[in-house]
This record gives structure tokens, sequence and C-alpha cells, in this order.
């Protein structure tokens, strides 16, 4: 497909939006951080999977193909940004009286559900931080003898002093910032952080290598490093995070880059970070206990894909607040979607392009330019003029907010067929990911943990409801809906949307 509208991004390196062209022109690298997987993701952490999938979807749906790597952190991540405290790992494994390797595993798999569920395209490679230890010793090594670090009885440093403009990524840093950075006795500049993390004389890790420098286990920032130049290169396209990272993780990372390469390439071309979600009390924190997951939402009966709406209703840079209010709201608008959808697929009869994407052998990712040349097929000007707004809006730094409107004006446009509008919501849709042409009424209805009925059983007992409203009967009527509402149910008499009944929040 043609790339009409140029893409610009912003870079957190240089602070400014700026164009964008990949170093190779076949292939966009994209490395993002993945999870320390010690829990369960809270949804303020999936919002950056939100983020970097709607950025890779978008250079998919501008003809890019992606080679997309995430980590998962096993090893290394302390309870702070410090270099002092508990392996979070560790420190999961033995509350939970589970082995470390079994913790790992689990939360893997929870996360991994968690994004399938938000419909978060699988990276190209799923990297381990504990399959590359020996590829970490390694490098440590280099950057040693680069003259890049120095030891102390805690382990192996990293000199901040010995690359150029270290920090700069993070721009000024203010108290709080360096009141994540712990005082270690010895530290050459408060801002030098472990490479290597020796094993206490007489304890033994959970997890612990040899070492040149000891017994221990690497230090948290070295993986990011390691796994991103290895398989993407010296100097990649796309580096992507959470903002928490872009004062402390990221700059380590650049400044082990720098020392490893010789140079002042930083790793990554462009450095972007999403903002925080936050709650009515500040940001969301797995440090209070009682933080908000997927799972949680579900057994609300939210569908997963109303987070994934209420995520991209927000430019990526901006916060967003979390709220019943607003999740209610964002499910309220997928339904809308939804319905206008289903209205005119049964206008428009049999789909025969549908059918062509979705029995084919290409699926996603690279293959999203044939799928967009055979759902574009043949449309006319007015479909095309759509089809240009929306690519303005998604090339302009990600501006999805701008674009997400034109899915209810498409939907809307009496002047295109109601095959021709489902074509252009398709094509929008292989870059916004809510899969409004597969997604219908039945799968939104999640029934929720604390519901006591089947939907069946409400759906039966709403025709029992009509019919004694039509009776008259309403003495009946009321009984059954008192009846619902005792096990959860509230029935939206008169709702615009025609959805009848919704599980109470």
């Amino acid at each position: 497909m043609t790339r009409s509208a140029p893409v610009t991004l912003f870079n957190s390196l240089t602070r400014t939006i700026e164009p964008f062209e990949p170093i190779d022109p076949t292939m966009v690298r994209l490395y993002s951080c993945g999870p320390t997987v010690y829990n369960f993701a809270h949804l303020g952490n999936l919002r950056a999977y939100v983020f970097t999938d709607s950025l890779r979807r978008m250079l998919n749906w501008k003809g890019w193909p992606v080679n997309h790597v995430i980590n998962i952190t096993d090893v290394g991540h302390l309870t702070s940004d410090a270099d002092v405290g508990d392996d979070k790992m560790e420190l999961a494994a033995r509350s939970a009286n589970m082995t470390i390797w079994d913790v790992a595993a689990f939360y893997t798999q929870a996360f991994k559900r968690d994004l399938a569920a938000l419909n978060i395209i699988d990276p190209t490679l799923w990297s381990v931080a504990t399959d590359h230890v020996q590829d970490m010793i390694a490098f440590a090594r280099k950057i040693e003898a680069a003259g890049s670090t120095y030891e102390l009885e805690s382990g192996l440093y990293f000199d901040t002093s010995t690359v150029p403009d270290y920090g700069r990524l993070a721009g000024a840093r203010g108290d709080e910032v360096m009141g994540r950075i712990a005082e270690v006795e010895g530290k050459r500049h408060p801002s030098d952080f472990a490479v290597w993390r020796r094993s206490p004389e007489g304890a033994e890790r959970l997890m612990e290598w040899t070492s040149p420098w000891g017994p221990g286990a690497p230090g948290w920032h070295l993986e990011c490093s390691v796994m991103s130049l290895k398989y993407l290169g010296a100097q990649f396209d796309i580096h992507t995070g959470g903002i928490d990272h872009r004062e402390i993780h990221h700059c380590n990372e650049i400044a082990q880059n720098q020392a490893f390469t010789g140079t002042e390439k930083t790793g990554a071309n462009f450095w972007m970070h999403n903002n925080f979600l936050i709650d009515r009390t500040g940001k969301m924190s797995k440090s209070k206990g009682d933080f908000a997951t997927l799972p949680s939402l579900i057994d609300k009966g939210i569908h997963p894909l109303a987070y994934r709406l209420l995520c991209l209703s927000a430019h990526y840079r901006s916060e967003l607040e979390f709220s019943v209010e607003n999740i209610a709201a964002a499910l309220t608008r997928l339904k809308r979607l939804v319905m206008g959808v289903a209205q005119l697929r049964a206008k428009a009869g049999e789909l025969a392009w549908l059918r062509a994407i979705t029995e084919t052998r290409y699926s996603r990712g690279a293959a999203t330019s044939y799928q967009r040349s055979v759902i574009e097929e043949g449309l006319p000007a007015a479909a095309t003029a759509l089809l240009a707004r929306f690519d303005e809006a998604v090339s302009a730094d990600l501006m999805l907010p701008r674009a997400l409107p034109l899915l209810e004006e498409t939907i809307a446009l009496k002047t295109l067929t109601p095959d021709q509008r489902l074509r252009v919501l398709a094509s929008m849709d292989l870059a916004l990911g809510l899969e409004l042409l597969t997604l219908d009424r039945v799968a939104m209805r999640i029934r929720p943990t604390h519901a006591q009925i089947e939907a069946d059983a409400v759906e039966a007992r709403l025709e029992q409801r009509k019919t004694a409203r039509a009776a008259k009967d309403f003495a009946a009527s009321d009984a059954i809906r008192d009846a619902l509402a005792a096990s959860g149910i509230e029935i939206m008499d008169g709702d615009p949307l025609g959805w009848d009944w919704k599980i109470e929040l």
C-alpha cells in the first residue's frame, strides 16, 4: 500500500516530533520493555502494550512489516529503581511458597492471556532474560574492558561519566527521580548503577550464576541492552516503554549501548513513551496492593476491548484517567459501534472480501498490506477520502483520538453503500484492533462472576416480561424486573442502544 501521509513520531530523546523512516526500508525494527513476571499486570501496565500494539498496527497499515521483540524479565528487577533491596521475582517466590521458575511461568502466561484478550498481536520474538545470562556476562565483560565499569564489594557498577551526555533522555532530573537512585557506599557518582549484583557473602539467591565478578545476578538494565542489540542490531528503529522508564532505566540502557559499541549511538533512533493511567488517588501502582487488572474488569462484565477503546481515546503521551464512569462510557461507545456494524452487515449480505481475508493463510502483521488491498479494492472517492483522513490522523504521532470519530462518521455516511462503509471500517480497524467486523452483541455480554443468572435465562425472562407488558399485566412485569435486579441484572427500558439489559457494575 502507498504511504500517502508522512509518518511523524515524538522522539523522547529530542523532545520533538520528527519524520519517521526505518533504517531498513523493508522492515521496521521495534523493541518494547516487557513485564517483570512476579505478579499480574495492572491496567496501567497494559496501557503500554495497547500503545505499542497501536504503533505496530499503524506501521503495518502503512505498509511496513515489523520485527518486534518484547522481553520477559524473570530476574534482576529489584523492588525499587535503586541497586538495593530484594529481587521482585525472589520476593514473590518466597511469598507464594513456589519455585521462582513456577512464579515466572504462571505470571508470564497470565500476561499473555491479557494481551490476547486485548487483541494485541504477539511480538515476533518473546525474549526471556534468564535465557540470555551468558550473553549478559559477555556484554558486561566487553564494557568492563572498555573502561566503563568498576567493582565494589556488592558487584560491578557502570561509571556514567565514561559515556557522552549521560541522562540526555531524562532531561532535567528532579529530586523525585534522584530519590529513586540509592546511595551505595563506594559509588563514584550518584547516577552509577549495577551491571552485576554479587550475592552477599554466605547468602545464596534463588537465581544466581557464576561470573567473573563472583556469584550473583545481572542488573535489571543489562538485559534490555543485551537482547535489543542481539536481535535488532546496534542501532534499530524504535524502543518503547512506559514513561516511568524514561528517567532511569532507559538512560542506563543507552549508556550501556554506547559503551558496548564504542560510539554515541543510543541503540534506537526513536525512544517512545506512553504516559500513565491514573486513578482518582494518583498513578496506578502495585505497591498499593489493591490494583485493577483486566480479569477484574471482565469479572464485572466489561468486555476487554472496551478497555482497549478507552486507551485509544486518549493520546498515548497524555495521562488517561481510569474510572467506572470512563470505562462505562467506553463500553457504551463500543456497543454503539458493534450495533452499527451489525446493521450494515444485515443490509450488505454476504461479504466475499471479508471471507477472503479471514480464510486465507495470511493473517496479520506483515500481511496487513495484503488485507488492505483486498478490502479497499474498487472503493469510490468518498470512501478513499475517509481513509485519507484516517491516514493523516494515525500518521501524525499516532493521533488516534482524532481517528476514532471517523468510525461513527463512516457508519452514518448514507452516500456510501453498506458494503462500502464496511470496507472502510474494516481497513481502519486493521490499525485500531477493535475487531468490529467480528465482534457481536452476544460476545459482548460477559457474565460477571457475581451474577446469579445465566445470559440465556435473562433472555427468557425478558421474553416473559414482554408478554406480560403486552397483556398489561404490570404486576408480573415488575416482579420479573425486581427478580432480575436481585440477581445483578438491570433492565434498560427505553435504552437508545436497544441493548435491553446490562450487568450492574
